[in-house]
């Protein structure tokens, strides 16, 4: 009997602990797909047995609104793009926490599309052209097709007919595959998570330019989260393919698992953005570290 009460006791604390605490609040934006609901319950419920407290979700179009969250304590816990991360804060509101791993390593491309009937073949072809950016924090959606105008001496209101964002990159793919937009830029990661799961608007659109690897979107922390709980939430999301529902998780995000590496990892967008800021003074504001 003593033991049955102990036994009792134990599996109660954790599930009142869990229960008491305010939940972690994990921010999320168009870097993940997140039109599977059902997946992202079934994450955040691993992810609050693993470190026994309730995780949950929150979802926002923009980066800037996750951004704002991260800044005013709303949130714990972010994955952003790696063009957010490298922009300079005062004071620092967030930290590196882990990377995903993707196809083997740590970093994803841009890729510039255009609907597959179009008989565009070049970046340049797309000149007078209507585009569609991702959001204008983004590092594959907006940065890097900007860095393609500053080499040609163009801007997006010269080198375009007209240009707008969709704040998510599956929609800048369904934008091109309706021939919406005559082109777009989207994050690598997401077309080819596109393509396994959404083949009827991949299939309509075609890849004209990849760009060189960058640091793939980072799992960031707020600075001001409990040590214990950065640390857990590291570890929890670092050793994912360790088990079998880790494994499943991972394998529905199309992911490799998740690691620690180095600031550095981001060095190549911060060197793209101080070659956009010293090619043009109206460049000049474009916020870095």
């Amino acid at each position: 009997m003593r033991l049955i009460c102990l036994l009792m006791l134990i599996w109660i604390n954790p599930v009142f602990a869990s229960e008491t605490e305010p939940p972690i609040r994990f921010g999320l934006t168009a870097v993940v797909v997140t039109e599977n609901l059902r997946f992202l319950d079934q994450w955040s419920q691993y992810l609050g047995q693993k470190m026994n407290r309730k995780v949950e979700f929150v979802l926002r179009k923009s980066y800037q609104d996750v951004m704002d969250l991260l800044d005013s304590g709303g949130i714990d816990f972010a994955w952003i793009c790696g063009y957010p991360y490298v922009q300079i804060r005062k004071p620092e509101s967030l930290q590196l926490l882990t990377v995903p791993i993707y196809r083997g390593a740590p970093r994803y491309h841009s890729y510039i599309i255009v609907h597959h009937d179009s008989p565009d073949q070049h970046f340049s072809d797309l000149k007078g052209k209507i585009f569609a950016f991702s959001d204008p924090d983004s590092n594959s959606g907006f940065l890097y097709p900007l860095s393609l105008m500053i080499e040609k001496g163009e801007k997006p209101e010269t080198f375009f007919r007209h240009t707008f964002f969709t704040f998510n990159h599956a929609e800048t793919v369904q934008a091109v595959s309706e021939q919406v937009a005559d082109a777009g830029a989207v994050d690598s990661y997401i077309w080819e998570y596109l393509a396994i799961f959404r083949p009827d608007i991949t299939e309509k659109t075609r890849i004209i330019k990849t760009s060189p690897s960058f640091g793939f979107p980072p799992i960031v922390s707020r600075v001001g989260v409990n040590d214990a709980t950065v640390g857990l939430m590291k570890s929890t999301l670092e050793r994912m393919d360790e088990d079998s529902a880790g494994k499943a998780l991972l394998e529905n995000l199309k992911l490799d698992g998740f690691g620690h590496f180095s600031d550095s990892l981001f060095n190549d967008i911060r060197a793209m953005v101080y070659k956009i800021k010293r090619s043009d003074p109206i460049y000049s504001m474009l916020p870095t570290d």
